[in-house]
Parts: C-alpha cells; sequence; structure tokens
C-alpha cells in the first residue's frame, strides 16, 4: 500500500510539473501573452520631407543622399531644372527602437542640422493592444551663409533654428497608412517685424501600396496664417518609394527646395500651379554594426 502510494504521488507530481510546464509554454507560445508590434507604416524613416513613423533599427547606420533639381519650369534651356541643384548629405543612426538620432548638411543655405526622435507609443495587438503609433521629434539647425546685413550687430544665436515635432499614425493596413504632425518651428531670428519667431504647423502625410515593391506618398504641410511672409507657400510633396534589393528608392516632386524642416516648413517658395516643382530622390547606404534588439 505504501508502495502503491508512493507512486502515486509521484505520477501526480510528474504529472502537474508536466501540465504546469506545458501551460508555461503555452502561455509563452499564445497571443495573450506576446505583443505583436507593427512594422513598415512607411517603408523608410522619411516619407518625403517629412520624418515618418519609422526609425532606423537599434544598432544601424543609415548614411543618406537627398537630392532636388531645379524648378521644372525652367524649360529645355535649363533641362526643366536638371542644371541646378540642392543636396543634403546625412547620417542616422538607432540608438535603440525607440531612440534614432542624424546629422546633416545642405548645401542650402549652408546649414547643419542635428535631430533625435524618440518613439514612445508603438501601434501593437495582443497582450498591449495600441491602436497607434506616437513620437517626439526634435531637431536644431545653423545657417552659416554670410548675414544679410553685416554693418549691424550680428551674434551667432541668430543663425540657430529649432523644430519640435509630435508624431501621430496608425497603419490602417498592408497597403494604407496616414499620420499627422503638429509642428513647432522657433527661428531666433525673422526678416521682419510681421514674422513671428515661433510658426505653428499642422503636417499631414499618407502612404498607398500600389505593388509589392512600389508604394505611393503625400505629404502636405499647413502653416498657420499670419506667421511668416506672403511670399511662402506651405508645402506640397509626392513621391514614389520603389524597393530595390533590401534599400528603398525615393523619387518625389515637390516646391521645397530645403529638406529640414525649418526650410520646408517655413521657406518654401514654389507654387505648384506655376510649375514651381523640383523633382528630387532620396537614396541611402545602410551599415551595421551591432545586432542587438532592445525595445
Amino acid at each position: 500500500m505504501k508502495h502503491q502510494l508512493l507512486i502515486f504521488c509521484l505520477l501526480s507530481f510528474w504529472s502537474t510539473a508536466a501540465f504546469s510546464q506545458e501551460e508555461d509554454l503555452l502561455s509563452l507560445l499564445g497571443e495573450e501573452e506576446t505583443i505583436d508590434y507593427t512594422t513598415a507604416a512607411f517603408k523608410t524613416n522619411r516619407v518625403i520631407n517629412l520624418h515618418s513613423l519609422e526609425n532606423t533599427a537599434a544598432g544601424v547606420f543609415d548614411f543618406k543622399i537627398s537630392h532636388r533639381f531645379g524648378f521644372i519650369n525652367g524649360g529645355i534651356q535649363e533641362l526643366f531644372g536638371l542644371d541646378a541643384s540642392t543636396i543634403r548629405i546625412g547620417g542616422d543612426y538607432g540608438i535603440s527602437n525607440r531612440l534614432m538620432v542624424g546629422f546633416g548638411r545642405s548645401s542650402y543655405e549652408k546649414t547643419y542640422d542635428v535631430f533625435g526622435k524618440f518613439k514612445f507609443l508603438r501601434q501593437s495587438s495582443g497582450k498591449r493592444n495600441m491602436p497607434f503609433t506616437a513620437a517626439l521629434f526634435a531637431s536644431s539647425a545653423v545657417k552659416t551663409i554670410p548675414f544679410a546685413n553685416p554693418e549691424r550687430d550680428n551674434y551667432f544665436i541668430n543663425r540657430l533654428y529649432y523644430t519640435f515635432q509630435l508624431i501621430l499614425g496608425r497603419k490602417f493596413s498592408d497597403g494604407f497608412s496616414l499620420q499627422v504632425s503638429p509642428t513647432v518651428v522657433h527661428r531666433n531670428l525673422v526678416a521682419t517685424l510681421a514674422e513671428k519667431n515661433d510658426v505653428y504647423a499642422v503636417a499631414g502625410a499618407g502612404r498607398i501600396k500600389l505593388s509589392k515593391r512600389m508604394a505611393l506618398n503625400c505629404e502636405y504641410i499647413y502653416v498657420l496664417p499670419d506667421q511668416i511672409s506672403p511670399n511662402y507657400k506651405n508645402s506640397l510633396s509626392i513621391g514614389f518609394d520603389i524597393e530595390t534589393g533590401g534599400h528603398v528608392f525615393q523619387l518625389h516632386f515637390t516646391n521645397s527646395t530645403s529638406m529640414i524642416e525649418k526650410g520646408f516648413i517655413t521657406e518654401t517658395v514654389g507654387n505648384w500651379l506655376d510649375g514651381d516643382i523640383h523633382f528630387g530622390f532620396n537614396v541611402s547606404r545602410v551599415f551595421t554594426f551591432k545586432t542587438f534588439d532592445h525595445e
């Protein structure tokens, strides 16, 4: 009887342990115990000019070249803008999958810029259900061309510009994503008293998948009235993402010359109806320095 009781206890203990292990394994594999983060709402960390919902992956350096030709209404004499060019060369680095930093230098106004973007909410399903992604973006830029009026007292701080942005968006399906970005651009120096140092704007952007390797991107930036010179226009850009061997090649049309926030938000002069449209592209080369995956 004692042997039978001992065997029964051992079997009970073994079956309970096995069941417990199976439960733990199922809980790890089950949807209720996992978080499925949404990816590829946009194919790169840029829509066209605007930063997208996406970040450069942790441990990855993304070397970027952004290029704008002249206005296409220059006609055949200017080869529809191909005789002129504006360029930005820079790099983005993923500190984690939530945090990225970057820098760049633009030929437009000989400007240097640095930025950081932190994704504090990520669209997900499963154990954690989050319907959208949210990120904070901040950048600063310094313009290095000579001052327009060298006769007066000019200070280095007058060359500085700052941008702060909240990026909110959602990937609704594999073929459709939207985002909106309330923005403020601070300019330490403005041209006239009628212009504001702080410029408030709202940017919207979307992506529509056209095929397995191609997508249509659009973005529009609305600057609230009575803040900048009436000579400046709202930025409107349309482009295509083309995936080639794991990389994304971006072709686009835009009325903005500058490729950083202080420029394309507050200094766009082109008018689409007049043909003031730049053809341009973004290309990148990715280098992986570390292979880790931080949340």
